[in-house]
């Protein structure tokens, strides 16, 4: 897998946590630059660990499976991309409550929340074998920049972006499962 790819895919996995740091920008009293620093290492630093751990997983797995790796990397992530569509269709329909107060516990569960699918990804890594040091930086530098961007512009832009950018990351997860099918199809 290239490089190009894996950052689509470090763009679509921070679309969680891009959201999550949008919505703590808008709700968070005197959000500022430290907090935003703050969140993109939380959200950061388990971004990178958990594509590590669902490589070990994967790894584990990987001789069982070869024969059908691509559908089953196709599936982890057009599940991962559909359930980001719906809960991007269900926030649509909630309202958010102001609320957040960043202490250590509330970004670590932020941050675990956000990258579960940076789990089901790193598992689809060990199939695909691709070099996972590397995609795992990737995807936790991105998710960094990207939460603290998300934070930045909460407190200008709150709940509009933070419905969109979900719903596209899912699109775009979607999108890079069928470039694996077909790349993996056609090649036989």
């Amino acid at each position: 897998m290239d490089y190009i790819t894996i950052f689509f895919i470090a763009v679509s996995l921070a679309m969680d946590a891009f959201a999550v740091s949008i919505a703590n920008g808008a709700c968070v009293t005197n959000f500022c630059k430290k907090n935003a620093v703050q969140q993109g290492l939380y959200f950061g630093g388990f971004q990178f660990l958990m594509p590590l751990l669902g490589w070990l997983l994967g790894t584990s797995v990987k001789n069982y499976i070869e024969a059908v790796d691509h559908w089953i990397a196709f599936g982890l992530l057009a599940l991962i991309g559909g359930n980001m569509i719906l809960e991007s269709i269900k926030k649509q329909e909630e309202e958010i409550e102001c609320t957040v107060v960043l202490t250590t516990k509330n970004l670590i569960l932020q941050a675990i929340a956000t990258s579960i699918d940076a789990l089901a990804v790193g598992i689809s890594f060990a199939i695909l074998d691709v070099h996972i040091v590397a995609a795992a930086a990737i995807i936790g530098i991105v998710a960094f920049i990207i939460s603290y961007i998300g934070g930045i512009l909460g407190t200008g832009l709150g709940q509009f972006l933070e419905k969109k950018t979900t719903f596209v990351g899912g699109l775009v997860l979607i999108a890079i499962g069928l470039k694996i099918v077909f790349e993996h199809t056609l090649m036989l």
